[in-house]
């Protein structure tokens, strides 16, 4: 999935945001997408909200700023649950500036790869706004801590890929020639294990997160492997290791 706005960095309108739910309408339905890629065209990821255009939908609203501003902000949010929440594995492709709510779609991937121009930018501090937009304030301390998550979005200051991946928030960083092919070969490889087990270990991880005791995760991952257990991949596995063959999983 390819953010195509280039000339503004692919900053977002109210047209993306449209454009971006009915793209997830897709592939949160479709069983036969094994793994989803987001990246930008041209020369950058996505530089978050196109301010020039936030200004016109606040003053053409016939419902007052307020409502407005809400309404626009609940919408573009949503969007990063439904990333969060897909299905299927999401690999952020990172070419470029990530800024704001782009940062947040960074961030709502499940995996992240930078080319070396990335950079990261959380900078709503710095225009009077809070840095917390778009799910930023849930999920970038799970992902780097909380001290490092303070210091950037508190001060704003820019980051390139160099330090997000000493941070952790990006599994590698390649060449901008390489980024494409590099994240393909990542979705490759997920794409070639048991869908069901691949779809079974993004949920069971996810909601590991949200559980208080390893008791409870531990009764969750004992019903969950049961169900993968029984799916007949397991089965296909073994044989295809006797085989010297590379297992042949049975397709959505």
């Amino acid at each position: 999935m390819t953010l195509n706005r280039p000339e503004r960095l692919n900053a977002i309108t109210t047209e993306w945001i449209e454009d971006m739910h009915s793209a997830l309408d897709v592939l949160a339905s479709d069983s036969t997408v094994r793994v989803v890629v987001v990246t930008g065209a041209g020369r950058g990821f996505c530089a978050g909200y196109d301010l020039k255009h936030s200004e016109a939908v606040l003053k053409d609203g016939d419902l007052g700023q307020v409502w407005e501003g809400m309404l626009s902000q609940e919408r573009l949010s949503a969007i990063v649950k439904r990333v969060h929440k897909l299905p299927q594995p999401v690999i952020a492709a990172v070419n470029g500036p990530a800024a704001g709510a782009g940062f947040a779609l960074v961030l709502a991937a499940d995996l992240r790869i930078a080319a070396a121009s990335a950079n990261f930018h959380v900078a709503n501090a710095r225009i009077g706004l809070a840095a917390g937009d778009c799910g930023i304030s849930w999920l970038f301390p799970r992902l780097v801590g909380l001290a490092r998550c303070y210091e950037l979005m508190l001060t704003g200051r820019p980051f390139d890929a160099s330090e997000a991946e000493r941070i952790g928030l990006v599994s590698r960083v390649v060449p901008d020639e390489m980024l494409l092919d590099t994240t393909m070969e990542l979705a490759t490889a997920i794409a070639a294990n048991s869908a069901f087990g691949v779809r079974m270990t993004k949920q069971v991880v996810a909601s590991a997160l949200e559980i208080a005791s390893l008791d409870v995760a531990i009764d969750m991952e004992n019903r969950t492997q049961v169900l993968c257990a029984l799916t007949g991949d397991v089965d296909e596995a073994m044989h295809a290791f006797r085989e010297k063959r590379p297992p042949r999983f049975r397709q959505p």
